[in-house]
């Protein structure tokens, strides 16, 4: 029999929900089966639906440059792929693979934005609409569409598409991106209609956590949409919003916000309003916006949409005597239920994450209301609110005659569309419940961007949660399309701050946030190398280059001769268990440390990117300051014998994975002084947001594995498996953000969804199963398992850029049974317990026992 050799795979840039992209030169990547072991590909060829055809010599065959002509705007073509083997095996063509160019030309935007013009309110919810005649047989029909805020279009009554709270949040004064969607469909020849719902969402609430804040961006919703009609005759007509619409805010929804909710009366409903024929004589004329703002660009990002549904698991009777429903997981969506009731009934729905003496535990959600309220019209309906989202796993539904029917509530989650990549089990329970945990908190952050929590007054981009956890995000899930656009947001926001800084939230709304913060602001840097790795993504290292620069150029202006980051506002190991509290930056470890040991790693990370882009220049410059930023530290905070003025768990990580320590003898004794501080402590954490993610790979690499795995293994307060214990879902923001009674940690700042402390998951996979890059984009895999005892068993799986490739081992007896498999065109290092020399290893599935 032949071998087999099968292209499995085609892409065209970064997005998997959709043929779209946004450039005219996409990117390709492809991933290859063949069952002849070692298999490596010798040459590829790629096929554009014209018969034209490009050729790739090696073994490149991830994120390739476009070979062919640039796209036009719209244009649609398809590709396929041929491979060639070392062995000389050619495989078939592949399946077509679409590509829908989704941008416009340069000065082919010609959409006004939009809105209310005369509201009676603060984020006044509108509906706007206008009908326009179909002349004759389209062949395509394409709408553009942006909003400062959230819309969903329809055409002649029917939603465009299942997306939700488009556009998401961007920086909305230096930009805005657009949907582009396919709706020949939905047209008719003759007369046609459209019509936007349009709220305020990010655009119009109020950030700063107080009760007298404002509106950052601005108080009223625009939104800006053209339709291009293409007839068979080859003329084009175009349909843009204009003075020629109308407007109203006499419809259904009469409140939206992201921490307040819907707020829906369902006797105001307007059948029909975007159908033609609608009577809108009583509509006024819009008004046309006179607010600067940027030409939109094309999505590169993944929409947000409904990905799961939950139904209800368990009624709880409240400590009052209420119903309480009970999901079984802390989840981030809204609630759609079955309605029935008489005409004026107001039926509330209130959310929270957790219970508290028996009731709703909403203190955490501080001046989020988190509230949806609709009012019946008599008929029976199924309802679900459009614009807004919700941190919770408990709902209590309130204002029916009758309690509700648990059967005639779902709970929807909702979230930006990635692509699962990463998998991680092992035989013991409560781990696989803790990663588990923080698969779920990903999810709930990754809606439009990544946020912090997704339930209380804030939901911010939070840059020093992203820098922690974009390793594990990385394997979890395919997001390297969600980060790259979000890094985009990142230097437009540092460009904004005039001096290189990086805000610690972005997009930037809270007049503070361009402070540098150590571990927040390095996101530049750290992040673009992440995708790198990951991913092999060398452009989007090329793309934030500048900004990488321009952090790390600005750190060492605050640095200054003595080559260390002193004094000034630092968050430093946030959240370390030894905080307060009132006072979650007051850490064990010395916020100096914290802060000079990231300036060592930006600019080290600096000097990488340099290199890997050829500035041979900067590289050679930026190594030489980190070699004296490296001796400073030393001299600063470290004695000879490896002891640290912080003597505190984190500071010796930060040394030992940072590379501060200049010689192995050092880097030892920062290990044993480390072990010891864990030991003394009885394995219970000791370390923030900074040191969480890189204690136990510390402990680890310096020959303290039993030691790192009784840390992770540890149920009591605090620790990773504490929350477990406690019946947590999710990742907690605190160690203890509910205390053994089960009351809420008493701090003002309390969520049970943020996924900074998951960053250890990034650990399991790497060291306890043992699955890791050697070379970007596991173009070669490193294997290297570290059984842990307390496990009989682990396993990681991971789809990489080349396809799958999974690792596992298991004990029996005396012996332990590895098996890991290779996708075809990668290769591997294998290193096993209790053996010094690595092997090296192609494609295909590999046994081994020890």
């Amino acid at each position: 029999m032949s071998p087999v050799i099968r292209v499995d795979t085609v892409r065209a840039e970064l997005r998997t929900d959709s043929d779209d992209v946004a450039t005219p030169t996409p990117r390709l990547s492809w991933t290859t089966v063949a069952d002849t072991e070692g298999w490596e590909q010798a040459s590829a060829e790629i096929r554009l639906d014209d018969g034209t055809i490009a050729t790739v010599d090696g073994r490149d065959s991830v994120l390739l440059d476009w070979p062919f002509a640039a796209l036009q705007p719209r244009e649609r073509r398809t590709v396929s792929v041929r491979v060639t083997g070392v062995d000389g095996g050619i495989s078939a063509w592949s399946e077509p693979h679409e590509i829908v160019a989704a941008f416009l030309a340069d000065g082919e935007w010609s959409a006004a934005l939009i809105g209310l013009a005369e509201p009676s309110g603060i984020a006044q919810p509108a509906l706007l609409r206008t009908e326009f005649e179909v002349s004759g047989r389209l062949t395509r029909a394409t709408l553009y569409a942006t909003a400062q805020g959230s819309y969903q279009a329809r055409i002649n009554g029917t939603e465009v598409d299942d997306q939700i709270l488009k556009p998401g949040w961007t920086p909305y004064r230096t930009r805005m991106i657009h949907e582009s969607t396919d709706v020949t469909a939905l047209l008719t020849v003759g007369r046609n209609a459209i019509g936007i719902a349009l709220v305020g969402a990010w655009y119009t609430e109020r950030y700063g956590f107080r009760p007298d804040s404002h509106p950052h961006y601005g108080e009223q919703p625009a939104v800006a949409a053209q339709l291009r009609l293409e007839y068979e005759d080859g003329s084009v007509e175009h349909v843009v919003t204009d003075a020629d619409w109308r407007a109203s805010a006499d419809g259904p929804l009469t409140e939206s916000g992201i921490y307040d909710g819907d707020h829906v009366d369902l006797r105001r409903a307007l059948p029909g309003w975007a159908t033609p024929g609608f009577d809108d004589s009583a509509w006024a004329p819009v008004r046309l916006s006179t607010d600067p703002a940027p030409v939109p660009t094309a999505r590169t990002s993944p929409a947000v949409r409904a990905i799961e549904e939950l139904p209800v698991r368990e009624v709880v009777t409240s400590a009052s005597g209420g119903r309480i429903l009970d999901f079984g997981q802390n989840l981030v969506g809204r609630l759609r239920l079955r309605l029935s009731g008489p005409a004026g009934t107001i039926v509330t729905l209130r959310h929270a994450e957790v219970l508290e003496h028996g009731e709703l535990g909403t203190r955490p959600l501080r001046l989020a209301t988190a509230t949806d309220t609709v009012v019946l019209d008599g008929e029976e309906t199924v309802w679900e609110p459009e614009f807004t989202f919700h941190g919770f796993r408990y709902a209590e539904v309130s204002g029916l005659p009758e309690p509700i029917d648990p059967a005639a509530v779902t709970a929807v989650v909702i979230h930006s569309e990635l692509r699962r990549t990463g998998w991680f089990d092992s035989s013991d329970a409560q781990l696989n419940r803790l990663h588990e945990n923080v698969v779920w908190g990903m999810r709930g952050n990754f809606l439009s961007l990544p946020t912090d929590c997704p339930q209380r007054d804030e939901r911010l981009g939070w840059t020093g949660d992203i820098q922690v956890f974009a390793p594990t995000a990385s394997f979890l899930f395919d997001a390297d399309g969600f980060l790259s656009s979000w890094l985009v947001d990142l230097a437009q926001e540092q460009t904004a701050t005039g001096t290189g800084s990086v805000p610690f939230v972005i997009p930037n709304a809270l007049a503070e946030a361009s402070t540098p913060a150590a571990a927040w602001g390095d996101a530049a840097t750290v992040v673009p190398m992440v995708l790198h790795e990951r991913f092999g993504d060398l452009g989007v290292v090329a793309a934030q280059y500048d900004s990488m620069r321009g952090w790390t150029d600005h750190l060492l202006g605050l640095a200054g001769e003595r080559m260390l980051w002193e004094g000034g506002f630092q968050f430093g190991d946030w959240l370390d268990p030894t905080a307060p509290p009132e006072d979650a930056a007051k850490a064990m470890t010395d916020p100096d440390i914290v802060a000079s040991a990231y300036l060592f790693r930006s600019v080290t990370l600096t000097a990488e990117a340099a290199v890997l882009l050829g500035h041979d220049a900067d590289a050679e410059h930026y190594t030489a300051l980190a070699a004296r930023i490296r001796t400073a530290f030393l001299a600063e905070y470290v004695a000879p014998d490896g002891s640290m003025t912080s003597d505190a768990q984190t500071a010796y990580a930060l040394g030992i994975m940072f590379d501060l320590a200049d010689t192995p003898e050092l880097r030892q004794a920062m290990g044993a002084r480390l072990a010891e501080l864990v030991e003394r402590g009885g394995h219970r954490i000791g370390t923030g947001f900074v040191g969480t993610p890189i204690v136990t790979d510390a402990l680890t690499v310096t020959g303290h594995l039993d030691t790192a795995s009784r840390l992770l293994m540890q149920t009591e307060n605090p620790s990773w498996l504490y929350p477990v214990t406690m019946g947590a879902t999710t990742i907690w923001e605190r160690w203890d953000s509910m205390l053994e009674d089960g009351s809420i940690n008493p701090g003002e700042m309390t969520s049970f969804n943020h996924y900074a402390l998951g960053a250890v998951a990034d650990w399991l996979h790497r060291s306890v199963a043992g699955l890791a890059p050697a070379e970007p984009g596991y173009r070669v895999i490193r294997f290297e398992p570290r059984p842990i005892p307390q496990l009989d068993h682990a396993s990681a799986r991971l789809d990489t850029p080349y396809g799958r490739a999974s690792v596992a081992w298991r004990r029996d007896g005396g012996q332990l049974h590895v098996e890991a498999e290779v996708p075809a065109n990668s290769s591997a290092e294998v290193l096993l317990p209790g053996e010094t020399e690595v092997r090296l290893v192609g494609s295909g599935v590999h046994r081994w026992t020890v």
